[in-house]
């Protein structure tokens, strides 16, 4: 019996470790994910916009598609309400920017980013910034919206409806545009929360 109990601890034991050495390679990944320099898109002014060459603040990233039935315009308005409180916090611009990029470049156009900002009833100042893919060099930059997402782990694929199956988290980036931490979309859009995690990270 004592043998049988110490095979039974020592495969508990082995289980554990493998759990923990798990959970520690997904959280050593995320702190180290960084967006690569290369990645260069467009803004609804279809504006050339270079990751290498972005601000130095904090950035709140969403990805979204403007057909998107649920989700991603919960996100949005719960972003446009979190906005203005780092605005009475006196941080919004100049210590943080928001970033929302399309993950259905094809349809988003700069044009139809335009028509979303103004459907959200987000103010045009320059620091809420949302970025497509280039008309003119459209399948090169639909290969960077991919890497962009795989980079925080964001999955996404169009079945072949139109509507897509896409990973539920906004991800918030250093000035360096390093990880620092993920949110969940939607109604799990806790602003209270991203908001205290903001302030401490200024």
């Amino acid at each position: 019996m004592k043998k049988i109990h110490k095979i039974y601890i020592l495969c508990a034991s082995i289980i554990v470790l493998g759990i923990a050495g798990g959970i520690s390679f997904f959280v050593i990944r995320d702190v180290r994910a960084t967006v690569p320099d290369d990645i260069t898109l467009v803004t609804m002014h279809n504006e050339e916009y270079a990751f290498s060459k972005s601000e130095k603040k904090l950035k709140l990233v969403e990805f979204m598609y403007g057909h998107c039935p649920d989700i991603c315009p919960t996100t949005t308005i719960r972003m446009n309400m979190l906005k203005k409180d780092l605005e009475k916090a006196g941080v919004f611009g100049d210590k943080v920017q928001f970033i929302t990029v399309t993950i259905d470049p094809y349809r988003d156009t700069p044009e139809e980013l335009m028509d979303y900002m103004k459907t959200f009833e987000i103010e045009d100042d320059g620091n809420w910034i949302l970025l497509t893919g280039d008309p003119k060099n459209i399948k090169e930059d639909v290969v960077e919206i991919k890497e962009l997402g795989e980079t925080f782990q964001f999955q996404y694929r169009d079945p072949g409806d139109g509507f897509y199956v896409h990973s539920t988290f906004v991800f918030l980036l250093n000035e360096n545009n390093r990880f620092i931490k993920k949110f969940e979309m939607g109604e799990g859009f806790n602003k209270e929360e991203v908001f205290e995690t903001i302030m401490d990270k200024i």
